[in-house]
């Protein structure tokens, strides 16, 4: 597999990273010890590099209903300014991504606007799809990923350490964006003012934000925030630390959650697909068969969350039993370290799906016992 790097990699050498190869990237797995990593996004704050994703700007006349024919949701109802979580899917109904879409105000010639973040292992297939999709619509498609850089600060002190690198007269822009949401933010970043788009979202389960930036600029923010860092209030954190916070908050993972072969309403994403919008969408047809079928019907199983009773935590693919019979699959599982007891997501028998029903995790040939629970395994005090 082909290595990529982020602008960040030898900002991450600095900090004595250990590295992890994550579709395709290199990318840091922690640089201490992942447990204090998480820990530090649930009390104070961690600082992620997130630029393995992908970022593709769709613009034109078109843009708006280009968007809602290439994605299952209603890109269109958005408000400038505002982020929407959504899929895109092949006609069959299978997940090619789950993905961000951003508003941004109208460009110059007037017409409308949109970034659309894909994962980073599908940021090329995802680019790729909707330049075909756009085919017939008045828009065009730019992969920019390989331009921009990702950085998020998640946690519940986020909101005060950005503040500490924006102008005071323009702190308002930080404290007054609501949740997936974003806006233009002047940052002093090596010693100048850069205009860098601010979102309010994240993967951790707690407040944070992402800051999109020129892979230029990168090292220069990243170095402002690490000397926040340098004091205590905030911890660089990798993939390892990215990945029990994810979990811990019952958000799916692209590979492991959710999949080509998957049904978006067997993995609880049923709200998402709009199948009411006007006019047609890629999957639209095959979409409507599974709902009516109902969640779960087209591959048997539903998304669930298991509680550990025991101390011994599930891993991805392990058998779940009842009564010592197979009726599901692990797709995601650990020691939750907020917790303090095993977590996982599994794909299981419809039939026992429902809350306390009592399972077991084939661990290796002895059953562990699990308890089916109601995602998210975590919520954060509002």
């Amino acid at each position: 597999m082909t290595e990529n790097y982020t602008a960040l990699y030898e900002e991450h050498k600095k900090l004595g990273a250990s590295f992890t190869d994550f579709g395709g990237w290199q990318m840091p797995l922690k640089y201490g010890s992942e447990l204090a990593e998480h820990h530090a996004v649930r009390t104070s704050a961690g600082l992620f590099d997130l630029s393995h994703m992908g970022e593709v700007w769709v613009t034109g006349p078109d843009a708006a209903a280009f968007l809602d024919y290439a994605l299952v949701g209603k890109i269109s109802a958005m408000a400038v300014g505002k982020a929407k979580y959504s899929l895109i899917c092949n006609e069959d109904g299978g997940i090619i991504d789950d993905l961000i879409t951003y508003r941004r105000p109208a460009a110059a010639d007037g017409t409308d606007k949109f970034l659309v973040v894909p994962n980073a292992g599908n940021a090329k297939v995802v680019a790729a799809e909707l330049a075909e999709r756009a085919a017939g619509f008045d828009v065009t498609v730019q992969d920019a990923s390989a331009e921009i850089s990702l950085v998020a600060v998640q946690g519940p002190k986020a909101e005060a350490i950005l503040l500490r690198l924006v102008p005071a007269a323009q702190h308002e822009l930080v404290t007054g964006l609501k949740y997936y949401a974003a806006v233009e933010v002047p940052f002093m970043v090596g010693g100048a003012g850069k205009d860098l788009l601010l979102a309010r979202t994240g993967y951790t389960g707690e407040d944070g934000f992402e800051i999109f930036v020129a892979n230029d600029d990168a090292a220069a923010l990243w170095q402002a925030l690490i000397a926040i860092a340098e004091e205590g209030e905030l911890t660089p954190a990798g993939l390892a630390s990215r990945d029990s916070l994810r979990l811990e908050a019952g958000m799916p993972l692209y590979g492991n959650e959710l999949s080509l072969e998957g049904d978006p309403f067997a993995a609880g994403l049923g709200p998402v697909v709009a199948l009411s919008k006007e006019g047609d969408f890629v999957g639209k047809a095959a979409l409507a068969a599974k709902k009516e079928a109902g969640a779960g019907t087209s591959t048997g199983r539903r998304l669930v969350g298991l509680k550990g009773l025991g101390r011994r935590a599930g891993r991805g693919h392990y058998p779940v039993l009842k009564d010592g019979n197979v009726v599901g699959e692990v797709t995601s599982g650990q020691p939750s370290p907020t917790l303090g007891y095993p977590v996982a997501m599994a794909y299981v028998d419809v039939a026992f799906t429902e809350p306390g029903t009592a399972l077991d995790i084939d661990l290796r040939g002895k059953p562990e016992p699990f308890e089916v629970v109601a995602l998210p395994f975590y919520k954060r005090q509002k």
